[in-house]
């Protein structure tokens, strides 16, 4: 049995994570690969309950929760999936993540300037997450990046979350100052621990979503 692969999708808003993700389940799936996909945060379940509300800006802005709180929070929804991904991952199954640890590792990380606070709290969140909570870590991960401004444009088009209970954007979507920080954090990180850098939009429009997959293709596949 061919060892199955953890593949985690991250990237900026309106980047396409949950279209990619879809489309690389159902290639790996064409190629005979059993594979299940996991998409965080998970809203509606007990152990999210906390990203809700953070999301929703009951606990205050995300300057005021800051990055190791608003961390811990996310982490409780992966720890509380992990079995389900382990079970997968032991029974030969691929697992596909739509956002994983790497969600927290830009848009956290962008709320600390100084870049050996920054390297310190990346330690802390990979001790904490990998091996206090023994979340499973994923053998690669799939960066697709689209400017803010342009995410933006794309956000303002889309229909509204029932778990923002009638806003149009969660307090990270309404901030442009926390979207282009978290961006800039997205590249320092994805160098710094060697991520698949996708450029969804490199002359400022939208590549297609069949020419993006491929590249996404050849990057788990390299």
């Amino acid at each position: 049995m061919t060892k199955p692969i953890f593949i985690a999708i991250e990237g900026t808003d309106c980047s396409g994570k949950a279209t990619q993700t879809e489309k690389l389940k159902q290639r790996f799936i064409a190629e005979g690969q059993s594979t299940e996909v996991f998409a965080f945060p998970r809203y509606g379940q007990p152990a999210c309950v906390l990203v809700e509300k953070y999301l929703h800006g009951e606990y205050g802005t995300a300057i005021e929760v800051g990055p190791y709180a608003g961390s811990m929070f996310y982490a409780a929804d992966r720890y509380d999936a992990s079995f389900d991904i382990r079970k997968n991952l032991e029974a030969g199954t691929n697992v596909i993540c739509d956002r994983f640890t790497s969600s927290n590792m830009g848009h956290q990380a962008g709320k600390i300037e100084n870049l050996t606070e920054r390297d310190l709290y990346l330690e802390w969140l990979d001790n904490f997450e990998f091996k206090l909570l023994n979340i499973p870590r994923p053998d690669k991960i799939v960066f697709l990046y689209v400017h803010p401004e342009i995410s933006q444009k794309l956000m303002a088009e889309r229909a509204n979350k029932e778990y923002l209970k009638g806003k149009k954007k969660d307090i990270h979507e309404a901030d442009m100052d926390h979207l282009m920080k978290a961006s800039n954090a997205f590249l320092y990180v994805a160098k710094k621990y060697n991520w698949i850098v996708i450029d969804c939009a490199p002359e400022g429009e939208l590549l297609s979503i069949d020419m993006i997959h491929e590249m996404v293709w050849k990057g788990v596949n390299a």
